[in-house]
């Protein structure tokens, strides 16, 4: 099983309450918003994005997790609770299903794995309030930017003239995440790409100037674990 190192060590220790390993395909719904929450899953292989219908029916997107990702985690402790997020498969593969009440008694009679368990949701808690401040303090354009910024740190590959970010995404995809529209997105990647800042390579974008899209956003060159869409 491969596991990412976001996840302590101690909290391997979590992955012996597995009771099974479930096969995911594209385009499959691992839970939804609304849905008794009683299992968490750790992604084996695949990728699964995580989001939220708003009111007005647009899509937010909070992150896309792959290998060594648990997800389903913010259930823990609430009786009888239900997902508050949606998990869609974006990318085939597996995950192993961990039963909530297993996991909730492991973390109960475990001092170092609880505080452990702990710090990793502190984690996961400073990761989306950095996405909102971007929102927030930038609009739009802000938010574009500083997804792309996570994403050449979750997807990049260092190229000749700049980093390409190795997963395809479309225009409706960087939307969902920037709470915005398509057409917004549109016009700003455009602006981008007459800047020279970025271009297209068969689909994938390709950074050419990171320092740009950071001065834009006032980037406070947070730790990569933090500045990531997983």
């Amino acid at each position: 099983m491969q596991v990412i190192q976001d996840i302590p060590f101690e909290l391997k220790e979590i992955f012996q309450t597995v009771s099974h390993i479930k096969k995911i395909e594209d385009d499959d719904y691992l839970f939804q918003e609304g849905c008794l929450a009683n299992e968490l899953y750790l992604i084996q292989n695949g990728i699964i994005q995580i989001n939220k219908m708003v009111p007005d029916g647009r899509e937010l997107t909070f992150r896309l997790c792959n290998a060594g990702d648990l997800i389903g985690e913010l259930n823990l402790f609430c009786p009888s609770s239900k997902y508050l997020l949606t998990a869609k498969v974006i990318q085939g593969g597996s995950v192993a299903v961990i039963s909530k009440s297993q996991l909730e008694e492991k973390l109960a009679t475990n001092t170092s794995l609880a505080l452990e368990y702990m710090k990793w949701m502190s984690l996961q808690h400073r990761k989306t309030q950095a996405k909102f401040r971007d929102l927030v303090l930038h609009g739009k354009k802000g938010a574009l930017y500083s997804t792309i910024i996570r994403l050449t740190n979750s997807f990049g590959i260092e190229t000749d003239g700049g980093i390409l970010i190795n997963f395809p995404l479309k225009n409706q995809e960087l939307a969902n995440f920037c709470g915005t529209s398509r057409e917004v997105v549109n016009r700003l990647l455009s602006e981008l790409k007459k800047q020279r800042v970025i271009s297209m390579e068969k689909g994938l974008i390709k950074v050419h100037d990171l320092l740009f899209l950071k001065k834009e956003i006032d980037c406070e060159d947070c730790p990569i674990e933090i500045c990531k869409v997983d």
